[in-house]
């Protein structure tokens, strides 16, 4: 069996309760580990060390219908995030100490001949091979072993280590939870930042 995303987007107003505003199933996120593990610490490989909002439980304040949803035997690692914390990220900050171990930053040349990132991909054991032809040694070598200016050329792309951030594993402006931060932030010129908040959980 695999892990679900579930949750809701309340709204605030006047100090009041919070209340279900919309449904984060009506944005069909699927299943991304990249963004559950940067954003919420969920179904990691440990090279993400500082989430931006895991852990954080159901908030006590929790509307109704978002409470009688979330809560039962399967669900899990509930956490949320109000608007105004979301735009206050730094998605370009380093979520690890280190380069990732499970990951490489993929680089394809652009149209000026440059090489342009192309996303994070998994480190495939075709890739440690050919590092290990690279670089030396016998072992398959993941990214975080590299050189720290070292790179491996496979298939026409360029792979090189990488530190994990948010705009690496989550892009803000990528498809579909671009919709979501969307839907929050026109949410939040009506009732203000502080007003409008993620409720997640897994299942």
């Amino acid at each position: 069996m695999g892990t679900d995303i579930d949750g809701a987007i309340e709204i605030r107003s006047d100090d009041g309760p919070w209340q279900f505003e919309v449904d984060l199933l009506d944005f069909r996120l699927g299943r991304d580990h990249e963004v559950w593990d940067c954003l919420f610490g969920v179904r990691g490989t440990g090279d993400v060390e500082r989430p931006l909002f895991a852990d954080r439980g159901l908030p006590r304040d929790v509307s109704d219908p978002v409470r009688e949803a979330c809560v039962g035997d399967y669900q899990h690692s509930h956490t949320y995030a109000t608007w105004a914390e979301v735009v206050a990220v730094d998605w370009d900050a380093p979520l690890s100490d280190g380069p990732a171990w499970h990951w490489a930053g993929r680089w394809r040349p652009g149209d000026d001949g440059e090489l342009v990132l192309d996303g994070v991909v998994w480190a495939t054991p075709d890739l440690g091979e050919v590092a290990a032809d690279t670089f030396g040694g016998d072992l398959l070598l993941s990214p975080s072993q590299w050189p720290p200016d070292g790179e491996v050329r496979l298939g026409g792309l360029v792979y090189r280590p990488v530190v994990p951030t948010g705009r690496i594993l989550a892009p803000p402006d990528r498809a579909p939870w671009d919709q979501v931060w969307k839907a929050m932030r026109d949410l939040a010129a009506e009732h203000g930042d502080d007003c409008v908040r993620l409720v997640v959980w897994f299942g």
